[in-house]
């Protein structure tokens, strides 16, 4: 036997059982007591339908109390939590439970239907039951007691996240309750704003690696309130930020942008905020500055769903003067910008970047080679690439497959994207490659901006500020917002594959 992942709940259950774990929506409020009782009784549940410890579950739906007490109540037993991504189709559904497995899948009733055409679809996904997450409803204010604690060992699996799968079949990585655990303890050590009792939101999926693992074990173990939304709205998040007082908010560009041009941001109290953090895609300087105009510094992170979600903050002492860096990692977490040949790069010298520490995945599900070639003597190979300063600071540079090779030249999309989100107008961008019959590669940008905006401006912007090879060489500029992955990312190679499409229909 050994701790499990969950034991942070009954511990503050029994410290502080009055204190908020949760609020959902600005409405459901529900304490430490309440949550450990629920989510006892959803173990008992789990427990009826002969789930056993090692095995898996699927869950898919949007955000809601009951998929977070579902998930908490499966690990609670020593069942594997495998979330579901709620954006997927059946096909794509059907791949993630033939992959792993589950012995059921629970599903919200806006997700009812796909999933039953992914169980359908296949022989390795039909005969797997589907149940209703709406279940775990009529369980809330029972307390029927823990259930018999599982046998598990720290190096059990705990929660099986599936990637995004942009470019491949998605792979589902691996967090132990021991991996698990480290997660928590390691951004402990280095932020004092994750504390007990801190207020933490929460504005993207459920679904994710930043849902289940980094805003319901994280807080939950740490004693903090949670403060989750069905979705995200900017100006009832701004609402959210000031009248809770919240503390801790992590999120994408687009979270950030978004409640910026809203015209309640002017007089927003946002003065509670202490640790603000921004990941997953590079932030317009605009944006930075009319949050530190507020008195918010909003710090850059760095992280992937095989390291844990986040595995280094740009500290605050660097964040105003150093605001595109990313840190040098935390106490355990150590991090490097390498050669292909696996030499450590000079300062300024691009490279990729690869990580090592106790929270670092310990494998991909069911694939081992893929696990082999990621990670070498210890090291993670994360694909993005970054540069380091003298002191060992980094900068993300762009994903090693993203960058594109034009006449010899390697260029970064995420530097003609910093250079066309300046442009007035400009709300979106995401810079691809096309194929060009001189070069072999051309950068082709899509746009998505005002009524106002113009192709000619920013390739005008472009020619001011590039040089000639990093030029677009074609502006597409679309009227609607440009498409979101769960995880708040802009899914360039997708993006990519309909420029292709619509090209050969010209």
């Amino acid at each position: 036997m050994t701790e499990l992942c969950t034991d942070g709940i009954s511990y503050w259950a029994r410290q502080a059982p009055d204190r908020l774990a949760i609020v959902f929506d600005g409405t459901d409020r529900v304490t430490y007591a309440e949550l450990d009782a629920w989510t006892d009784a959803a173990a008992h549940w789990h427990l009826s339908q002969g789930l056993q410890p090692d095995e898996r579950i699927g869950i898919i739906g949007g955000n809601s109390l009951e998929w977070v007490v579902s998930a908490i109540g499966a690990l609670k037993l020593g069942g594997v939590v495998v979330p579901l991504n709620n954006r997927f189709t059946p096909d794509e559904l059907q791949y993630l439970v033939e992959d792993s497995e589950p012995r059921y899948v629970l599903a919200d009733d806006a997700h009812a239907e796909p999933m039953a055409a992914a169980l359908a679809g296949g022989p390795g996904a039909q005969g797997v039951k589907q149940f209703a997450l709406s279940e775990f409803s009529v369980l809330r204010g029972q307390n029927p007691g823990p259930v018999a604690r599982p046998t598990a060992g720290p190096d059990d699996i705990a929660q099986i996240v599936y990637t995004s799968g942009t470019s491949a079949r998605p792979k589902g990585v691996i967090f132990t309750h021991r991996s698990t655990f480290n997660l928590i303890a390691e951004m402990a050590f280095a932020e004092p704003a994750l504390r007990p009792g801190a207020r933490m939101i929460y504005l993207l999926s459920m679904s994710g690696a930043p849902g289940l693992l980094w805003h319901f074990l994280h807080p939950l173990t740490r004693g903090m309130t949670q403060f989750y939304e069905k979705a995200f709205d900017p100006e009832k998040t701004l609402r959210r930020l000031a009248d809770e007082k919240i503390q801790v908010f992590c999120g994408v560009p687009v979270l950030f942008e978004q409640m910026m041009a809203r015209p309640e941001f002017a007089d927003a109290d946002l003065s509670s905020l202490e640790l603000v953090t921004v990941a997953a895609a590079r932030v317009q300087v605009a944006t930075l500055q009319g949050w530190l105009a507020k008195g918010v510094l909003i710090r850059q992170a760095y992280g992937m769903t095989e390291l844990g979600g986040l595995s280094t903050i740009n500290p605050a002492e660097r964040a105003l003067d150093h605001r595109e860096q990313i840190g040098r990692g935390t106490v355990f977490n150590r991090h490097r910008v390498v050669r292909p040949d696996g030499t450590d790069c000079d300062p300024g010298e691009p490279g990729e970047i690869i990580v090592a520490g106790p929270g670092v995945t310990p494998g991909y599900w069911r694939k081992e080679d893929a696990y082999a070639e990621a990670m070498k003597d210890g090291w993670f190979h994360s694909g993005d690439v970054g540069v380091r300063d003298e002191d060992g600071y980094i900068q993300i540079v762009d994903r090693l497959k993203d960058m594109i090779i034009s006449g010899g030249y390697n260029i970064a999309p995420s530097e003609i994207e910093a250079v066309i989100a300046d442009v007035p107008g400009v709300r979106e961008v995401c810079v691809i490659s096309a194929d060009d019959p001189k070069f072999g590669e051309a950068p082709v940008a899509i746009v998505h901006g005002d009524e106002s905006l113009t192709a000619e401006a920013v390739l005008l912007r472009c020619k001011e500020k590039l040089a000639g090879y990093k030029q677009p060489r074609e502006v597409v500029l679309t009227p609607a917002p440009l498409e979101r992955m769960a995880s708040g990312k802009i899914p360039r190679r997708k993006i990519r594959d309909n420029y292709l499409e619509q090209q050969k229909e010209r």
